[in-house]
């Protein structure tokens, strides 16, 4: 029981994302608890970057993940599960990654080596936002600006940790603290069954598909995702 306290809250970004991502939530956030946005880019490991953030983070917290910030939170959940008082997983998937999804990250890798970095944030683009908002230069713009704020360094290093990342399947079942599964009904990188899958796995866990909605679920319908993350907050807090 948290009672009436203040619960702090780490926020956990995506490959080639800054703290950008949660921008629109901040302000919402913030009169809940105290928001630390935690550093996934020092290391080339899921284990590494996790321990981490643990050594920053304070003792106890609400975690909220999106995309590779969900395969952190996965791992988070396996060294300090005691930590956690309440879990959001957006537009994450417990699964490891695929042949195929590996070859293309590695390709990708291989373009910012060969000093194409600036050709990533455009390629990807396309399935990071919901088909419909596929023109929106404002939501380009910000895509290129966290890559640009994460730099090729960082990123070869994030994609290294997801390809080998574990398959967290096996652990669904173990957690037992308040979780949100939310995810966009048009995210084509992790598709809504994925999330459905968590779901399923969580005792309790609320499933929430945002309308409209692709990947990137914090900047594509800031709205929506706020909202839901201040019910699960608060369902966390009690």
């Amino acid at each position: 029981m948290i009672g009436s306290m203040q619960l702090p809250i780490v926020l956990l970004p995506g490959l080639l994302c800054s703290p950008r991502l949660y921008g629109e939530q901040l302000a919402a956030l913030w009169r809940l608890g105290p928001v630390l946005i935690a550093d996934h880019t020092r290391h080339d490991s899921m284990a590494a970057i996790t321990r981490g953030i643990l050594a920053t983070a304070p003792p106890r917290f609400a975690l909220a993940g999106l995309s590779m910030g969900g395969y952190l939170a996965f791992e988070l959940m396996r060294q300090a599960p005691e930590r956690v008082a309440g879990l959001a997983l957006l537009d994450s998937s417990a699964r490891p990654d695929t042949p195929a999804q590996s070859q293309r990250r590695r390709a990708l890798i291989a373009l910012a080596q060969r000093g194409r970095f600036a050709d990533v944030p455009d390629l990807l683009f396309p399935v990071l936002v919901h088909r419909a908002h596929q023109g929106d230069a404002a939501l380009r713009r910000l895509v290129r600006l966290m890559a640009e704020e994460t730099g090729p360094e960082a990123f070869i290093r994030q994609e290294t940790a997801i390809i080998a990342r574990p398959d967290s399947r096996a652990g669904l079942a173990a957690i037992g603290c308040p979780t949100l599964v939310l995810v966009g009904d048009g995210d084509e990188l992790t598709p809504p069954e994925l999330s459905a899958e968590i779901a399923g796995g969580i005792r309790g866990a609320r499933l929430v598909v945002v309308p409209d909605c692709g990947h990137l679920a914090t900047i594509d319908q800031p709205r929506q995702v706020t909202q839901a993350l201040v019910e699960w907050l608060r369902a966390a807090t009690r």
